[in-house]
């Protein structure tokens, strides 16, 4: 492989968690991080069994004002807190939610009014989610899933189903808010918090633990990943499974979409993170972590470069991913090598931000460490592909009454 230069990305700040006796424990590992849809919240799971939940804006100013480190454990640069009694309901402030359990997932969900629930019997409902409404999900140790409401901090519902840990969450873009949780008791689960939390649908099909999952934009396919290799796809509308995708050497841990559905990406503990075209199967693009390629038995095994998560940029154009080799590096999707790296030990998870321009990555500990994402200005092509594959699969593309040349000009390819 030839020689490039190691660009290292610029740190934004850290959110440390605060030392404890329980440092050498376990239990106070951050498996997620989350961003708001709209971008006001940031949230994380901050050990044990504490959520929290700060403004980002807010956020982003105390690191440029005050440095990068330890911002919201500081009592002189504290956020303002949220009241209990929901007042000034909309403007967000500081908060910290205890889930009762270890908290292995999270995922916000903000509903669309006109978006009806998929119910047929909706004359009455507990819950009417207005336009405002800003929700997280939680999925904890004992196979529960909490959803608070995220101006006020009260619980609305405590969905019980799961017999094994609920290792991921995840709701449809389309303001729907059905909520997908995928777990270690082998099943996805599909719920409907506009009927009250009702639980529509078991999706089977993974034969071990099922890591993570994650919607298409239009919310019409469903990605889940897990061990043994797993990576399957499912028809949101019909609940059935679309495909397996096969060539991944070990447990899959991590996936994301493409903001124009094109491109799936999913993280392997076998050193890969692989971009596929989720509409045939074909793998476009491999990002290896290890070099040379370890061979198929050594990447099943304990390798040392386990790829931990793996996530899409809104621009269409890069991705970041996060291994056990104490490194982030982020990828453009056109080249098989790192643009940007920064170091970090013991990370877990990682998210951009809302509006593309961050990242964030969880610790062993607790903590939360940010960066700023590689900007660079995509290319006419990367345009017109994305306008064009946000509403295309492609099987509609190549069948497009247009000369060939067009046709590769608008097509992701090997």
């Amino acid at each position: 492989m030839a020689a490039f230069p190691l660009i290292r990305s610029r740190t934004i700040g850290e959110l440390l968690a605060p030392a404890a006796p329980f440092d050498k424990k376990c239990g106070r590992e951050n498996w997620t991080v989350a961003f708001a849809p709209d971008g006001s919240y940031f949230a994380w799971s901050q050990g044990h069994r504490t959520v929290k939940l700060v403004p980002w804006s807010q956020c982003l100013q105390n690191f440029l004002l005050h440095g990068t480190k330890n911002v919201t454990n500081s009592s002189s640069l504290r956020l303002p807190r949220q009241n209990s009694d929901g007042g000034q309901k909309n403007k967000p402030r500081e908060h910290i939610i205890d889930c009762g359990d270890i908290v292995w997932s999270l995922a916000f969900g903000s509903s669309v009014p006109e978006k009806q629930s998929r119910c047929v019997n909706i004359e009455w409902h507990r819950f009417r989610f207005g336009q405002d409404q800003l929700l997280l999900a939680t999925g904890l140790n004992n196979g529960r899933i909490k959803i608070w409401d995220v101006y006020t901090g009260k619980l609305l519902l405590n969905l019980v189903d799961h017999t094994e840990v609920v290792r991921d969450l995840t709701f449809a873009p389309d303001g729907s808010l059905i909520l997908v949780s995928a777990s270690r008791d082998k099943t996805l689960r599909v719920w409907d918090l506009k009927d009250d939390g009702n639980m529509m649908k078991v999706l089977r099909g993974h034969q071990n633990w099922v890591y993570s999952c994650a919607f298409s934009p239009d919310s019409s396919i469903l990605c889940s990943v897990g061990a043994s290799k797993a990576v399957f796809l499912w028809n949101m509308d019909k609940y059935t499974m679309i495909r397996k995708l096969e060539g991944h050497h070990h447990d899959v841990v991590a996936c994301d979409f493409s903001p124009d559905g094109a491109l799936l990406a999913t993280a392997s503990y076998d050193t890969r993170v692989y971009i596929w075209d989720p509409h045939n199967g074909d793998i476009l693009m491999e990002f290896g972590h290890l070099f040379p390629p370890p061979t198929p038995i050594f990447a099943g095994g304990a390798n040392d470069r386990w790829v931990r998560s793996v996530s899409f940029s809104h621009d269409g154009l890069h991705v970041a991913s996060l291994a056990d080799d104490k490194m982030v590096r982020f990828w453009r999707i056109d080249e098989d090598y790192p643009v940007q790296v920064a170091p970090l030990s013991n990370g877990l998870c990682c998210a951009f931000s809302t509006d593309g321009s961050v990242l964030a990555a969880g610790t062993h500990d607790g903590s939360v460490y940010f960066w700023a994402t590689p900007r660079q200005v995509p290319s006419l092509q990367h345009l017109c592909r994305m306008s064009v594959r946000r509403v295309m699969p492609t099987q509609e593309v190549q069948e497009l009454p247009i000369p060939s040349k067009l046709l590769e000009f608008l097509s992701y390819r090997i």
